[in-house]
C-alpha cells in the first residue's frame, strides 16, 4: 500500500546530509581556512566519502578535481566549473557550499534577464522614498549576503547573462568589496573571510555570451567530465535511482539488466559509437548520467502507478522518447537509425532489447 504523505520535494545538501556534516565537524582536528566551518580535509571527505566514517560518496568523477577546487576556494580566485550538461556541476557547487559555509542557498541563476540588481542589491522603493537609502530599505542579493557573512555564493549558468552583467563580478572578485554609492560616496561592503564565488557554465553554451578576458582571469576553470566507465555508470544510476525513489523504491522491482540497457543507450549516443564499433551520430539532446537517472526515475513511477510495479525496458523506451525528441527534429532520425541498426540486432537475441525495440517503434 502506497501512502500519500506530504514531504518536502527536495532538501538542501545541508539538510539532507546534516548528520554527516555534524559528525565531521565534531571530529575535525585539521586546520580550518578562515571562515570555513570544516577543514579542507573534512570537506574532501564529505564529498568523496569515507566508509569507516559512514560518509557517503557524493561525487563520482575526478577526485583530483575536488582537491584543486578546494585550493582555489581557499585563495583569491573564484571557481568556475564547466562541462557538458548533466555532469553534476551544480551538485558539486552545492556540496562545496554546504560543507564550507553551511548554506548552499546563496544562489544567483544566470538568465538573459539577470540584472546588476540581482547580483548586488536593490531597494524597497516605498521605504527608500520615506526613509532614504538605509540598511532597512536595502534589499541584499545572495552575493551581498555571502560577502557580508563570509560564505560562498553560487552563480549558475553564468554565460546565460549578458557580458556587461557578467562583468559586475570583475571588481567584486578583485577588490572583495561592493560599493553602495546611494549610502555615501565612500560607503562599501567589505567581504568577510570565507567569501568566494563558485560559478558554473555549460560547454554547449559557449558563444551564447562569451566571458570577457578580465572576468576569466578572476576564475580558475575546472572541467567536470562525463563518466566513461559504463559498468560504473550502471552502478551509479542504480544507486541514485534508489535515493530518488526513497520509500517508493520498495514498491518497484528493478532488474540490473534494464538499468544496463538504459546506460548502454546513453553511453552509445554520448560517445557516437556502439559497443560493437558501429559509428552513430550524436544527438543534440543531453545524454548525461543525470538525464539517465531522470529517465529511470520516470520509468519507475510509470511502473509503480500505471503498471504492475516491474520496471521494464518498454517503460525506458517510452520515457526516452521525450528526451531524444525535445531538442532537434533530426534527433528522431538518429534515434530511428539506432533502432534499425543497433537495437534491432540485439532484439533478436535479448528479450529486454526486443521490448525496448518494439516500444520505440510505436513513436
Amino acid at each position: 500500500m502506497i501512502e500519500n504523505i506530504r514531504t518536502q520535494i527536495k532538501q538542501t545538501s545541508e539538510q539532507k546530509y546534516q548528520a554527516e556534516l555534524s559528525r565531521l565537524k565534531a571530529q575535525d582536528k585539521h586546520k580550518k581556512p578562515a571562515g570555513w566551518q570544516l577543514s579542507a580535509y573534512a570537506v574532501r571527505t564529505f564529498i568523496l566519502g569515507d566508509a569507516q566514517l559512514e560518509i557517503q560518496k557524493k561525487f563520482y568523477g575526478d577526485d583530483a578535481l575536488v582537491d584543486r577546487a578546494l585550493v582555489t576556494l581557499m585563495g583569491n580566485q573564484g571557481l568556475m566549473l564547466v562541462g557538458e550538461p548533466g555532469t553534476a556541476k551544480s551538485m558539486l557547487s552545492e556540496l562545496f557550499s554546504a560543507a564550507i559555509s553551511a548554506n548552499s542557498q546563496l544562489t544567483i541563476q544566470g538568465t538573459a534577464g539577470t540584472t546588476e540588481d540581482h547580483i548586488k542589491y536593490s531597494w524597497n522603493y516605498a521605504l527608500l522614498l520615506s526613509e532614504g537609502p538605509t540598511d532597512k530599505s536595502l534589499i541584499p542579493s545572495p552575493l551581498f549576503h555571502a560577502m557580508k557573512n563570509g560564505q560562498l555564493a553560487r552563480f549558475e549558468e553564468i554565460t546565460r547573462c549578458p557580458p556587461e552583467i557578467q562583468d559586475v563580478l570583475v571588481s567584486l572578485l578583485s577588490e572583495k568589496q561592493m560599493m553602495i554609492p546611494e549610502m555615501g560616496q565612500d560607503f562599501s561592503l567589505q567581504a568577510m573571510q570565507g567569501f568566494n564565488i563558485i560559478a558554473t557554465a555549460n560547454l554547449r553554451d559557449r558563444g551564447v555570451h562569451e566571458m570577457s578576458a578580465a572576468l576569466k582571469r578572476r576564475f580558475n576553470f575546472e572541467t567536470v567530465k562525463p563518466i566513461r566507465d559504463r559498468q560504473f555508470e550502471v552502478e551509479l544510476v542504480g544507486l541514485q535511482l534508489k535515493q530518488q525513489l526513497a520509500d517508493l523504491y520498495s514498491e518497484v522491482q528493478v532488474r540490473p539488466e534494464v538499468i544496463e540497457l538504459l546506460v548502454t543507450v546513453f553511453n552509445e549516443f554520448r560517445t557516437g559509437q556502439s559497443l560493437q564499433g558501429a559509428s552513430l551520430k550524436t544527438p543534440d539532446a543531453v545524454m548525461s548520467t543525470a538525464e539517465a537517472v531522470n529517465i529511470a526515475h520516470a520509468a519507475s513511477l510509470q511502473a509503480i502507478y500505471l503498471s504492475d510495479g516491474k520496471l521494464k525496458a518498454d517503460h525506458i523506451a517510452q520515457q526516452l522518447i521525450g528526451v531524444v525528441f525535445k531538442d532537434n527534429p533530426d534527433d528522431a532520425k538518429r534515434m530511428r537509425y539506432y533502432l534499425d541498426t543497433v537495437a534491432k540486432e540485439r532484439a533478436r537475441k535479448d528479450a529486454d532489447w526486443k521490448a525496448f525495440f518494439d516500444a520505440s517503434r510505436e513513436f
